[in-house]
């Protein structure tokens, strides 16, 4: 099981999709406050589907809160724009968690920084500042996947 973990996203649709895709595949989604939505709002529930109800979902009251019970080791990555070390060039295992930052800001740096080696990202044109993170978590997800598909039988 892969972990997705979304640091204060912003856009409820985009926590529904996200949401929806660990469903699918059978990843952990961790979500950590602050939040400006309702986990059980409309918008988060319409996105996800019926699926909803079957995600493996953790709430997490903070980013301390979260490493504290998550500490920081060689199978933490950061999705980030402020790297140049591409996420199909890591070897990914079952259990890593996988950080993806709000809409607005992306991640802390100060929690990169725990972590540099960490860093990783989608290849993109210089000129534009990300992909939508629901897009972004699909991506590096099913690269997950496809480097431990025989862990993932269901999906083979």
């Amino acid at each position: 099981m892969v972990n997705i973990v979304l640091v204060s996203p912003k856009i409820p649709q985009n926590t529904g999709t996200i949401g929806r895709s660990c469903v699918s595949v059978g990843a952990r989604l961790h979500i950590i406050k602050p939040i400006p939505f309702e986990i059980d709002e409309k918008k988060v529930r319409r996105a996800g589907l019926d699926y909803w109800q079957d995600l493996d979902l953790i709430v997490w009251e903070s980013l301390d809160e979260f490493l504290k019970s998550n500490p920081i080791n060689e199978r933490h990555f950061f999705a980030t724009t402020k790297t140049e070390k591409l996420y199909f060039n890591i070897s990914f295992k079952e259990g890593d968690f996988i950080y993806f930052g709000s809409e607005d800001s992306g991640l802390p740096l100060e929690l990169m920084q725990k972590r540099e080696e960490g860093m990783i990202t989608i290849p993109m044109k210089k000129e534009y500042r990300s992909l939508n993170q629901s897009n972004a978590v699909s991506i590096i997800l099913f690269e997950a996947i496809r480097q431990n598909i025989e862990a993932f039988k269901e999906l083979a």
